[in-house]
């Protein structure tokens, strides 16, 4: 029954469903033209600034706490313990900032682009006469009741057809390079309490990062929310224009974009952030993804796929179809292994 459900997860073709993209009205749209166009690297970012950006939440359901942070401090079951750890956690994070605990580096990049299909087209130059390098996104498949698009990136991208110049960005960001020693340190004097509390903050922290770059790209890099003024809980709710969607995520599960991402920025040569076999990040504690600006850019995930999808997905990307499937296996509805038997 299992293996059923998930064969029959994808009910419209590829085909059936690029018919029934987000329709945008692109006729009425100016695309905004970046105020600092091109790449820009941090080298030391200052740490106290991110201190502003981080989402406590995910700090406390690491330890394994429910529930909502400030509220979490004073519940009656865990707030005491909740608000202890909270203490121990700003005390060390004040160490951070003041003995440097951590280097900040970053990279990111605002470039001309336009959507061709379901990829999306990242020119060589604002001329638009020659292309850099295509990236190559996944449409949901999956039916909707009420007639909803089914959603891909590149819907969010002007169309080569539409004759909108519009743009796309990319960033890379970590924390995480003094991380192993501090961690060592700490295990070195038997105190793993103290290790395991500087991995989740150098995490939370280079979160913090990502998002303190963003709301920087919105107001000032890109510019086209030059005015915007969000307290933390509006930015923890995503209540901006914009999103920064990450390889192998709901919206583009697809990890070997990431090569992509590090190639365009040149990631490993201003930050020395690579990429292991598996295409993780290394340091652990870094944070990569792209910038889209259209207001009606959303998160979404794209869910199971089928075959015809995963065919078309290989030959857009000059890969085999069973390396395909090897990347895209958590999104395929359908089981290879079955199909190819048969």
């Amino acid at each position: 029954r299992h293996a059923g459900r998930k064969s029959a997860t994808p009910s419209l073709s590829l085909a059936e469903a690029r018919a029934q993209h987000l329709a945008l009205d692109w006729a009425d749209y100016s695309p905004p033209r970046p105020a600092q166009p091109g790449v820009q690297v941090f080298d030391n970012y200052d740490l106290a600034e991110l201190i502003e950006y981080i989402d406590w939440m995910p700090f406390f359901n690491a330890w394994e706490f429910a529930g909502r942070f400030p509220d979490i401090l004073t519940d009656p079951v865990v707030g005491d313990a909740a608000s202890s750890l909270y203490r121990d956690a700003r005390q060390m994070l004040e160490r951070i900032v003041a003995e440097q605990w951590f280097t900040p580096r970053g990279v990111l990049g605002l470039f001309p682009a336009n959507a061709q299909g379901d990829d999306i087209i990242v020119h060589a130059d604002e001329s638009r006469g020659a292309e850099r390098m295509r990236l190559h996104h996944l449409r949901q498949q999956k039916g909707k009741r009420r007639g909803d698009p089914q959603l891909c990136l590149s819907d969010f991208v002007a169309p080569v057809e539409s004759g909108c110049a519009d743009w796309i960005g990319a960033f890379a960001v970590t924390t995480g390079h003094e991380l192993s020693a501090r961690v060592e340190a700490f295990k070195q004097d038997n105190d793993d309490y103290n290790a395991i509390l500087v991995e989740a903050l150098a995490d939370r922290l280079a979160e913090a990062f990502a998002e303190c770059l963003h709301a920087r790209v919105r107001r000032e890099f890109w510019g086209y929310a030059a005015d915007e003024r969000l307290d933390s809980r509006q930015l923890i709710r995503e209540a901006y224009q914009g999103i920064r969607p990450a390889p192998g995520y709901p919206a583009c599960p697809d990890h070997t974009e990431k090569r992509l991402l590090w190639e365009l920025l040149e990631v490993e040569r201003h930050t020395d952030m690579v990429l292991t076999e598996s295409l993780a990040m290394w340091p652990a504690a870094s944070v990569s993804g792209f910038y889209f600006a259209h207001p009606e850019a959303k998160y979404f995930g794209v869910g199971k796929i089928d075959r015809d999808q995963v065919e078309d997905y290989a030959q857009r990307k000059g890969m085999s179809i069973e390396e395909a499937e090897r990347w895209l296996s958590p999104v395929l509805g359908y089981d290879e292994a079955r199909d190819a038997a048969a």
